[in-house]
């Protein structure tokens, strides 16, 4: 007939034509009485009115009369099934509908509308048709008491565990199912029992004994149930098994989790470890990632699955195992992989498809990749029991393979699994791709910029120097700063830093071209301003050139046209150890710094000129005379540039001298040290920062003579030369410093006029230089066999390391010079 739930609620239409009206005032008392309710019921008038509703009810609604009639007062109505008791003693169904009659004056009296319901569809079902729609339903229903022990359960529970119904009843959850997480279970029944309010759509994650390796998930509901009086009973439950919509989500979310962590950076070996730590233990209890070493080099894998992959080399690239549960791999990060001819990881490689084995053997051999001591052992002993093996591949490539495990007493690999250990590593290997493109492109960069500038500063003894270079451009390197120390003549050196605009490869393609030509001309040992000013008209007429012949091109290549060179500051110093003169022209850069002997800082004030290749004045040149011990200072204005929404010259300078006035145990930790004090570890422009410690050559280094124009003193001139080298202890060059000094002296005398003057310089090198007044430089000549003369410069150049001639503003200086080294 259906329980009290049952027929509590039921808000179906009532046809109010043919319904039974009557009253009840608030205590349930009836007061009013139709012809209808006397044809329904059978009750005259005179019997009914006065009677309470109980009185009028049959079976167990007669008890529930005065709780039906408290929920009216608190709901406000009510309408069900209630059994009603005719007359003659016999019952009937009706169907009620309780009103308040008086909303003005509260609900003091009550309109009863009723209805026989025996031809209402429905409710004439059986208890056996009712059963039968519980027990063949798909979803678990329990009925739990008070204590939270089983009464009854349908037969569609026993496919979560337990058992069958009989085997459950008086029993408690943790009774049944052990596995369950009983406490926090029971834990939400009693709230249910105490306050009323159901819970619905709890989500419980566990295993069941039917199947004990396979993770399941249920979604459970709680409802109280009340008796007549509105007292608890128990609670009503119901199960639905939601396990492949749970293992849809976890997929999503570890989907999700991959694509926000695996590619975060381009370092080949961290995107492969991210693989790895994304999968476990989500997919896997160990993961590894092995990649070809070609890969892991940056270079291009040849396209389609490996051919012979017996002998490709993999190195491991990521790894990751759950904590205490399976066994740490021998095979360190970066380390060579040696997997046996014909094992799966090398099958995968050959063929580039996944491969799965839901349980491997137990007493099969481990693959090389985990051998342990010498010996290779069994999967058992490593507590591995299913595995799946997918290849990494992008773009048609095979870059690798990644290895995913499961331990002993987990649930095997599906195709589920494998269908979403594809998707995982199809995603990280578009990333790995991308690291190892990006790889290649960087030690493409590397090159190129460790090319362009000076690997070490060459030796000499005029300054010691040291120099940091810090780009912009942090994932190439690549920038247009350089510096550079070229050796001229009489152990002269030249000190340079440039600054090309922009950065990249582009502005590293015109910095490499000024660093040569800058080169170029300091080998003609021209003056400062006038290296300048040949460098600007070097990059003006470049970038006529550049832009006269790109045309149409220029849509198509962009900034490789746009002739970055122009605009390129630069600042050019020679210093002489000889006399400690420094002579320095610029060109649109900032003024070098110099730190004293005590540690003084000042600025050398250098005429400004403009930019290279802008146009605008002649370059000029200052000459300052530096104490020894003095430290020179080159940079790029990029050292200054910190704050730029307060930088002002003055200001950068004065951060600048703070800067270089901190002591510091050495050179190289004084650069440095200037460089982290004032540029961040990712500046907004490149720097570069030359620091140069002047030093002088004694006088007992350098020797010079005054010279008549007369011949017949070029062989005193010899003598003279011969008694220096013997005093200085390099006796053994006396032949071919003789033979210089003579053709040197010779020349100078036939060919040129006014004073002469030798000089022997002993530095790096042993330097012979002939001052003369002449204008004209002279000329290697490649004499015939019957030539009588000719043959000097060519001798001296066959004999000597270098020699070449620099202008002065009193005439010309020609030199040579001669190794020490072989001398020594």
């Amino acid at each position: 007939m259906g329980t009290d739930e049952d027929r509590d609620g039921d808000h179906r239409r009532i046809d109010v034509a043919d319904a039974a009206p009557l009253l009840l005032d608030a205590r349930g008392v009836v007061t009013g009485w139709t012809r209808d309710a006397q044809r329904l019921l059978g009750h005259a008038a005179s019997d009914a009115v006065g009677r309470d509703l109980a009185d009028l009810l049959g079976g167990e609604d007669a008890a529930r009369a005065p709780a039906l009639l408290e929920r009216c007062r608190r709901e406000g109505g009510w309408s069900g099934l209630l059994i009603a008791r005719r007359h003659d003693g016999t019952q009937v169904r009706v169907m009620v509908r309780i009103t308040a009659a008086d909303e003005a004056r509260g609900p003091s009296r009550w309109l009863v509308l009723a209805s026989e319901s025996a031809d209402t569809p429905g409710w004439d079902m059986s208890r056996g048709v009712l059963e039968q729609m519980i027990a063949h339903s798909p979803i678990g229903i329990a009925i739990l008491d008070t204590d939270l022990r089983f009464v009854w359960s349908n037969a569609a529970l026993a496919q979560f565990g337990g058992g069958p119904p009989d085997r459950r009843l008086g029993l408690r959850l943790a009774d049944v199912q052990p596995g369950m997480d009983a406490e926090a279970i029971e834990t939400l029944m009693r709230r249910v029992l105490e306050t009323g309010e159901p819970v619905v759509g709890y989500e419980h994650v566990g295993r069941v004994r039917s199947a004990p390796l396979r993770q399941s998930a249920h979604m459970m509901s709680f409802t109280r149930l009340d008796d007549g009086h509105g007292h608890p009973m128990g609670v009503y439950c119901t199960v639905v098994d939601i396990t492949e919509r749970h293992r849809a989500r976890q997929r999503l979310a570890l989907l999700d989790r991959a694509g926000e962590s695996i590619g975060r950076t381009l370092d080949l070996t961290r995107t492969a470890q991210e693989l790895a730590d994304v999968a476990v233990p989500g997919l896997a209890d160990l993961v590894t990632v092995d990649l070809l070493e070609s890969v892991l080099r940056g270079a291009e894998p040849s396209e389609g699955p490996l051919g012979d992959a017996d002998t490709v080399p993999l190195r491991r690239a990521g790894h990751r195992s759950a904590a205490d549960r399976v066994p740490v791999a021998v095979v360190g990060i970066g380390e060579v992989v040696a997997y046996p001819a014909g094992s799966p990881p090398v099958r995968c490689l050959r063929t580039g498809r996944a491969w799965r084995e839901e349980r491997l053997d137990p007493l099969g051999e481990a693959w090389a990749g985990h051998a342990r001591g010498g010996r290779t052992p069994i999967f058992l002993e490593l507590g591995l029991h299913s595995v799946m093996i997918v290849p990494v591949r992008a773009r048609g490539v095979t870059l690798g393979v990644t290895s995913f495990f499961r331990r002993l007493g987990q649930e095997p690999f599906g195709e589920d699994d494998l269908s979403l250990a594809e998707d995982l590593v199809s995603r990280a290997a578009v990333c790995v791709d991308n690291a190892r493109r990006y790889t290649r492109e960087r030690n493409a960069a590397l090159v190129l910029q460790r090319s362009l500038l000076p690997h070490r500063l060459p030796e000499q003894e005029a300054v010691e120097v040291t120099a940091y270079y810090r780009p912009a451009d942090e994932l190439t390197g690549l920038g247009g700063d350089w510096y550079d120390l070229i050796p001229l003549s009489g152990a002269r050196v030249a000190l340079v830093v440039g600054e090309v605009a922009g950065h990249g490869i582009a502005a590293a393609a015109a910095m490499g071209q000024l660093r040569t030509a800058v080169r170029t001309l300091a080998a003609l040992d021209l003056p400062p301003e006038e290296v300048l000013a040949h460098l600007d008209d070097l990059v003006a007429r470049s970038s006529r050139e550049e832009v006269s012949g790109v045309d149409g091109l220029a849509c198509e290549v962009g900034e490789a046209v746009t002739a970055p060179a122009v605009g390129t500051g630069c600042v050019y110093a020679v210093y002489d150890p000889v006399d400690g003169q420094c002579t320095l022209a610029s060109a649109g850069h900032p003024a070098p710094a110099v730190v004293l002997p005590d540690g003084t800082v000042t600025f050398v004030d250098v005429p400004p000129g403009p930019p290279l290749g802008v146009g605008g004045p002649p370059f000029e040149s200052v000459e300052v005379a530096l104490a020894p011990g003095s430290t020179l200072a080159l940079h790029t204005d990029g050292l200054m540039a910190r704050d730029e929404g307060s930088w002002s010259p003055r200001a950068g300078r004065e951060r600048l001298r703070r800067a270089l006035e901190r002591p510091e145990p050495s050179l190289d930790r004084r650069c440095r040290a200037v460089v982290d004090a004032l540029v961040p570890e990712r500046p907004h422009d490149d720097v570069a920062l030359l620091l140069a410690r002047t030093g002088l050559l004694g006088d007992d280094q350098v020797a010079d003579w005054d010279l008549p124009a007369d011949p017949a003193l070029v062989a005193e001139a010899r003598k003279t030369a011969v008694r220096q080298l013997e005093e200085w202890g390099f006796g053994e060059l006396a032949f071919t410093t003789e033979l210089v000094v003579s053709e040197l002296v010779t020349n100078a005398i036939r060919h040129a006029a006014g004073p002469i003057r030798l000089r022997l310089i002993r530095a790096h090198a042993l330097i012979c230089e002939v001052f003369d007044g002449g204008a004209t430089a002279p000329h290697l000549r490649h004499p015939r066999t019957t030539d009588e003369g000719g043959r000097g410069l060519l001798l001296v150049s066959q004999f000597t390391q270098r020699w070449g001639t620099r202008f002065v503003p009193e005439g010309k200086i020609i030199w040579a010079e001669q190794s020490l080294t072989d001398a020594a």
